[in-house]
């Protein structure tokens, strides 16, 4: 049966062929020319093409990305069989910028070390470093731009735990802990839920460094300030030191603490790290005492444990800075002993102070 087509059938016709037709039936179509079917049908793919071009553009999607995520799966298939009974995410990263080859099936934990400035977290980084297997990239976060809003953190985030972030620290393809040390007040605190978030997403353990005495740390504060503007050592600022000789000349200077609120400034500390506890309590977490480090060594090969190396004994070049008695430490002596005695802060003044304070 033949059907009779409408008006637009014969436009079509006009556009592409100028038939002075009236009508165009179905049979007529059917006669259409070959060549110029075939030129509709180069059209469409031309088109199709085109739309396809400008996907990829708009979407910012290459050949080489494509690559990485299916090179990246085929990664997480082959090396399922290796994964080791631990209480940790194994991560099995696929770097942009170079090839992991022979280790690609070695796991890696990637591990973050949140703590605060003084708290004894650079000569904690020094020891981890000195272990063949493990990977600590410094302090990150203390350029600013790096932490200035959510994205640029977990841009720099992705780089660290995909290996592509390198650093005097980097070791080796096989290393099989990754991390850095991020300090509270750069950017950690404000993003937590993020933070906390992202850590339990991609697996990463947090090691929580605290310091108990808080008067140790404020005179560290206070010569560290100092020093970066003094610059005792032949001009230079230096927050540590690797020999003894540099470490009595920055122990000479001698703060004056200011006593008006200092209870009040402990007691804020110590709502910072209880928050920090807080808001990181949902990741694999783990809480040490810079005290603790320095007079116990199995605190040390705790942590190394918690990361899922080997321990080993661990040795750091940094030399203690601060070792005379607090009374020889610090100018005004009499004044803070005065005020910080009664209160549930005392216990700071006695040199063998090693349980947290409540």
């Amino acid at each position: 049966m033949e059907v009779e087509m409408t008006g637009n059938c014969r436009e079509l016709l006009n556009m592409y062929v100028g038939s002075g037709k009236d009508s165009c039936g179905w049979k007529d179509c059917k006669k259409f020319p070959t060549v110029l079917r075939l030129c509709m049908v180069v059209l469409i793919g031309a088109i199709s093409i085109y739309m396809f071009m400008t996907g990829l553009d708009q979407r910012k999607l290459s050949f080489k990305y494509v690559h990485h995520i299916i090179h990246q799966q085929d990664w997480k298939l082959s090396c399922t069989g290796n994964v080791s009974s631990v209480n940790f995410v194994q991560l099995y990263p696929h770097p942009l910028t170079y090839d992991r080859e022979e280790c690609m099936c070695t796991p890696v934990h990637g591990f973050v070390i949140l703590s605060m400035q003084r708290s004894g977290s650079g000569w904690f980084e020094t020891l981890l470093n000195n272990h063949p297997n493990i990977s600590s990239h410094g302090e990150i976060f203390n350029v600013k731009p790096r932490h200035q809003n959510l994205t640029t953190i977990t841009e720099t985030l992705d780089a660290i735990y995909n290996l592509d972030w390198y650093s005097s620290a980097s070791k080796n393809e096989c290393t099989s802990a990754v991390g850095f040390k991020w300090m509270l007040n750069q950017g950690a605190m404000e993003y937590n839920r993020e933070v906390a978030a992202y850590f339990e997403r991609k697996g990463v353990s947090v090691i929580l460094l605290l310091r108990r005495n808080l008067l140790k740390r404020i005179i560290s504060i206070l010569a560290n300030a100092y020093d970066s503007v003094a610059k005792p050592l032949n001009g230079t600022h230096k927050s540590h030191v690797h020999s003894h000789d540099e470490a009595k000349k920055l122990a000479e200077y001698k703060p004056i603490i200011n006593i008006t609120h200092l209870p009040e400034n402990f007691q804020r500390v110590q709502e910072i790290t209880n928050d920090a506890h807080h808001f990181f309590n949902s990741t694999h977490l783990f809480v040490v005492y810079y005290e603790d480090l320095v007079t116990n060594s199995h605190s040390l090969e705790e942590v190394q444990m918690f990361l899922g190396v080997e321990p080993r004994k661990l040795e750091s070049l940094q030399v203690k800075i601060h070792t005379k008695p607090l009374s020889q430490q610090i100018q005004n002596w009499d004044e803070v002993l005065v005020r910080l005695k009664g209160t549930k802060f005392e216990s700071f003044l006695h040199e063998d102070h090693q349980t947290p304070v409540q």
